[in-house]
């Protein structure tokens, strides 16, 4: 059941938006390569970045009353995550009709250690699923379970109101308390990818521009020469 309180809206709006605007890679590596959920966990669309304030669900295996029950709990601009007991349950836990009334109420995407359904429909309406499986097996909706609790989700605790950003890449989780942190940190990360792109596309070698010389100076390289 779900314990009544959240730690969402705290984080600034800017932050939520340089997480979103930078990607997975760029949170995961500022954040000290932390956070990044199971690579089994994929987008069902292409293209598609985001971040925003995590609402958790915990559902039994093949049933899914839990995510009925959290609707309510959802304000717009949040990331529905949905774990199961045992992990990873290959169900299609959330399929059109569900993701329609998520979206009704602001949801942005979900991210699920399961399956999803009816992948052809989300696809053209639009809503975003990050998923293990893709499957049309159904559920029962008989729980139990929690609402916004802490959850384990593909191998990273999530908690009610952590910083989910997803893309091609994958899924990452950043707490919240670290949330404006991290996200100075991506921005000063992409600055400096953007100073030495040019360099880069001018010819100049990676292992000057970043000092790589000196750490493989133990390595043998054959010059390709006979």
């Amino acid at each position: 059941m779900s314990d009544g309180e959240r730690s969402v809206g705290e984080e600034p709006s800017q932050a939520v938006a340089a997480l979103a605007a930078h990607g997975v890679a760029a949170a995961h590596e500022a954040y000290g390569r932390a956070g990044l959920l199971d690579a089994a966990i994929r987008p069902i669309q292409q293209g598609i970045r985001l971040a925003g304030p995590a609402v958790t669900v915990l559902c039994p295996g093949s049933d899914n009353l839990m995510i009925h029950m959290a609707v309510e709990q959802c304000h717009p601009g949040d990331v529905l995550v949905v774990a199961t007991a045992p992990p990873g349950d290959a169900s299609g836990v959330i399929g059109e009709l569900l993701a329609t009334s998520l979206r009704a109420h602001g949801v942005i995407a979900a991210v699920i250690d399961a399956g999803v359904r009816d992948v052809a429909a989300l696809r053209a309406m639009g809503f975003p699923v990050w998923s293990r499986w893709i499957t049309a097996q159904g559920t029962t909706k008989h729980g139990p379970g929690t609402v916004n609790r802490a959850v384990l989700c593909a191998g990273q605790e999530v908690a009610p109101g952590d910083i989910i950003v997803a893309d091609d890449d994958g899924v990452a989780c950043i707490a919240a308390a670290s949330a404006v942190d991290v996200a100075r940190a991506v921005v000063e990360r992409v600055a400096h990818e953007d100073s030495i792109r040019p360099r880069l596309a001018a010819g100049e070698l990676s292992a000057d521009i970043l000092g790589l010389r000196h750490a493989a100076g133990g390595v043998r390289i054959a010059s390709g020469e006979q």
